[in-house]
């Protein structure tokens, strides 16, 4: 456990570029302080060139070396459960003959009553296979195609790289455990990218650095004497792509791959294409998937009152939509680094993804993981009209005496750099112009305010603009609309949260126990029924609400309560959600006639928690709902 904690801890400092405070990690990771800080010694003991965490006043922070810290949790030896179960499998898919369990003990120098636990577990990791598990006295085995077999070992290496935090370097040493040659994936990749774009071909990069390794575990499995059967399929028009496959087994594992293997691995191939590009070979969707998927995003649009550019979406949405049907048949995977990122930052557009990726499983009887949810959220990220609102631009002052050329030089700049952000309403050439008059949401000036009683909303710049000042400007406009909704939500707030709706110290529980328990609460206040709950645990099972490290907001998919309402439950200690360890729980029921408050409602309360430091705050303060709301309150005004 110590070493999956650090495991852990390493994780959240590489995730996080700033300082992390000691609390924080401590409370992720349920520890104390004191653990946290023997944790960083620990680690720092294993790296091999330097420090891999720096400590300072602000916390700790990953240093150079935390990449190449090879925690024992992620890199056991031999004789540890996973490392044994690992050399069983890999002994079982290399011969039909079985392998005999006392020899294996012998070997590995544990009792046989050792490794009948290891079998056991690679037992139940067959679940769900294409292969079978047999036993005639002291002799195992496991029967299946060659296929099959391939494919439970990518899916292996997925699982081993999960536990290991799901980073490029968790999956090179989850390959290299099953004996694969991990050394040559980064440039055996770029290879493959280079080769297809000179087809022509516009890549899914995620995807294809899937069919890497299913490269090296072809490559492996033929050097063992383990080629794939001749299927008789010929696939000229995958020619091309075959001979890429070959140069690149050739020259990066040394390996000789048959016509079998060439055209499998071509067809893996194309299951990464996006787009045909160049190479003129007119891919589209099959004509279902493409119903399927127009009206997927035609339901997401009305359900949520937003524009889409559905044409040029349908297409491309339904392309990579056919391909991963695909991968999931041929156990790929699509690993997304952005899926943390883009939940925090853009709750709504994942949500929409949700209600799409709901619809496909449906409609077309495939599992849609989260990342690639992510990637659905990309492609309806970027065909989104942006609303009214976000649209709206920052009204702006503008203080500049002096010679008209000049200022009228320096508007057309702000104009011509920032014509989509800000609109001048007003001028002013005086040198002592009216401060406290101005009207508009911001006051550039070229002159100094006045040192005491000068409005946040002031920013000096020169007359003469640079890229720097540009800059400023437009974070200056950001925090101006990022304070619009905040304020908005502050006005708000009080009327969504219902009075007996509120947990302190909630349990350490599941997420289905919590949603169960804040929804009893909206029940018995009349705002939804068992029908919302259950809809809130289906959309949970789909893919985690924890939007952001500290804050969970589970919610159903239909918009079917009598009113929007929340019920909240914090814990200073942390509530186990799904990866993630969040602190505050809000179970949010939204009603039909609130569906324009379901972007502010929505977005706007992760905004608040995106910062973990907020929820420590508010959990440790908030004794009831009246403090939990002057300490949201405050929070807010302080942003």
């Amino acid at each position: 456990m110590t070493r999956k904690r650090q495991a852990r801890m390493l994780g959240i400092l590489l995730r996080r570029s700033d300082w992390v405070t000691a609390g924080y990690i401590a409370d992720h990771l349920g520890v104390t302080s004191r653990s946290v800080r023997s944790y960083v010694t620990a680690i720092n003991r294993l790296a091999p060139h330097g420090d891999a965490i720096e400590s300072g006043p602000l916390g700790y922070r990953a240093a150079s070396g935390a990449a190449e810290v090879e925690l024992d949790e992620d890199r056991p030896t031999r004789g540890t459960p996973r490392e044994r179960a690992l050399t069983l499998v890999r002994q079982l898919l290399e011969t039909d003959e079985g392998v005999d369990v006392f020899v294996a003990a012998l070997e590995l120098h544990v009792s046989p009553g050792t490794i009948e636990a290891d079998l056991r577990r690679i037992r139940a990791a067959l679940d769900g296979t294409e292969l079978g598990f047999r036993r005639e006295a002291a002799v195992v085995s496991i029967e299946g195609s060659e296929l099959a077999r391939r494919r439970f070992i990518g899916l292996l290496v997925h699982e081993q790289a999960d536990e290991g935090g799901r980073d490029v370097i968790a999956s090179h040493r989850a390959a290299e455990r099953l004996g694969l040659d991990a050394g040559e994936f980064t440039q055996t990749g770029r290879d493959l990218l280079d080769a297809l774009s000179g087809l022509g071909y516009a890549v899914n990069e995620l995807a294809a650095a899937d069919v890497v390794l299913h490269v090296a575990i072809a490559c492996d499995r033929s050097a063992h004497g383990h080629p794939l059967p001749d299927s008789g399929i010929a696939a000229r028009e995958l020619a091309p792509v075959a001979e890429v496959i070959r140069g690149i087994a050739r020259n990066r594992f040394g390996a000789e791959l048959g016509e079998s293997d060439l055209a499998h691995l071509a067809s893996l191939v194309m299951l990464s294409i996006v787009d045909s590009g160049s190479s003129g070979s007119g891919i589209r969707a099959d004509p279902a998937v493409e119903r399927a998927v127009a009206s997927a995003v035609a339901r997401v649009a009305d359900a949520y009152d937003v524009e889409l550019a559905q044409e040029g979406l349908v297409g491309r949405l339904a392309l990579h939509v056919e391909n991963l049907v695909r991968r999931v048949q041929e156990q790929l995977f699509s690993r997304n680094p952005m899926t943390r990122s883009l939940k925090a930052a853009s709750p709504l557009v994942f949500e929409m993804a949700v209600q799409v990726a709901s619809d496909l499983s449906r409609d077309l009887g495939v599992t849609i993981p989260d990342d690639e949810i992510t990637d659905i959220a990309m492609h309806l990220g970027a065909s989104l009209e942006i609303d009214r609102e976000s649209r709206a631009v920052v009204t702006v002052a503008l203080v500049c005496p002096g010679i008209d050329e000049m200022r009228r030089q320096l508007e057309k700049g702000i104009v011509a750099e920032l014509g989509g952000e800000v609109e001048i309403i007003e001028r002013s050439t005086r040198y002592d112009p009216d401060w406290a008059g101005f009207g508009a949401d911001l006051v550039l000036t070229t002159i100094d305010p006045p040192a005491h009683g000068a409005s946040e909303k002031v920013v000096r710049i020169p007359p003469f603009l640079s890229e720097r000042d540009v800059s400023r400007i437009a974070d200056a406009a950001h925090r101006v609309r990022r304070q619009r909704r905040l304020v908005r939500l502050r006005e708000e707030i009080e009327k969504w949260f219902v009075p007996d709706a509120f947990v302190r110290d909630a349990p350490e529980s599941s997420p289905e126990a919590i949603i169960r328990t804040l929804g009893d609460s909206l029940i018995d206040a009349g705002i939804i029924d068992d029908g919302y709950v259950a809809s809130a645990l289906e959309r949970e099972a789909l893919s985690s609400t924890a939007f952001t490290e500290s804050l969970a907001v589970p919610h159903a998919m239909t918009m079917s309560a009598n009113r929007t309402a929340i019920a909240v439950a914090v814990s200073e200690h942390g509530i186990v959600w799904g990866e993630d360890r969040v602190h505050v729980v809000a179970l949010v029921a939204f009603s039909e006639s609130d569906r324009p408050a379901f972007q502010t409602v929505f977005e706007q309360f992760v905004d608040v928690f995106a910062d973990p430091s907020n929820a420590r705050r508010i959990t440790r303060r908030a004794t009831d709902l009246a403090t939990f709301l002057t300490e949201l309150a405050a929070l807010i005004d302080e942003t």
